[in-house]
């Protein structure tokens, strides 16, 4: 794109363009240059909208994490609908159907990036973290509505099927799992909370 010609939502182009280069070719070839020119822009778009490319590449998490709240709020209203397994099962697919998985192995390969993130006030990993507090939420949301166990453990079991259901997709190599796959580690997962709510 000649540089006189103004994009746009530059920053919504340049992070939609940084994560097409993540999904298609990993962390380790997302540099400045990949994106302008996924973005098909000019270099220099990009440095006046960021400071560097590390603070880029922070914004860009921050933002991907930040979506994860309109899908929080969505997991916790459907409490007391539906099944919980079901719930469940459509959250943990819809959550690393997406960029997520990506984003994991860009933080986890990059150490300016996770310096730059905890300055921000990101704790523990972005977007597994905020995932697991999703679901953290909306299963004591369903612990309430007597749904599952009362003493049950949404904590553990919120980390315990954001990692299920990250190992499965990360393993995956960039194909999703085999149907119904989600379902099983999710009714795995869950069974003894879902059957002591009867006791």
């Amino acid at each position: 794109m000649p540089t006189g010609v103004a994009m746009r939502d530059a920053r919504e182009q340049l992070f939609d363009a940084a994560e097409r280069v993540l999904l298609r070719d990993g962390p380790n070839a997302l540099t400045s240059r990949a994106v302008t020119t996924e973005a098909d822009c000019a270099k220099g778009v990009l440095h006046r909208h960021f400071a560097d490319f590390d603070a880029f590449l922070a914004e860009l998490v921050l933002d991907r994490v930040a979506r994860i709240g309109g899908q929080a709020t969505a997991l916790y209203d459907s409490a007391g609908t539906g099944t919980v397994a079901g719930n469940l099962t459509g959250a943990l697919t819809k959550l690393f159907e997406t960029v997520a998985v990506a984003i994991v192995g860009l933080v986890i390969s990059r150490d300016d990036l996770r310096a730059r993130l905890r300055q921000a006030g990101s704790t523990g990993v972005p977007v597994l973290a905020e995932a697991g507090a999703m679901l953290a939420s909306y299963l004591t949301a369903e612990c309430e509505m007597g749904r599952i166990a009362a003493d049950a453990d949404v904590d553990t079991l919120a980390f315990t099927l954001v990692g299920a259901g990250h190992l499965l997709y990360a393993g995956a190599g960039g194909t999703p799992p085999e149907d119904g796959a989600v379902h099983r580690i999710v009714a795995t997962v869950i069974a003894d909370v879902v059957q002591r709510r009867l006791l």
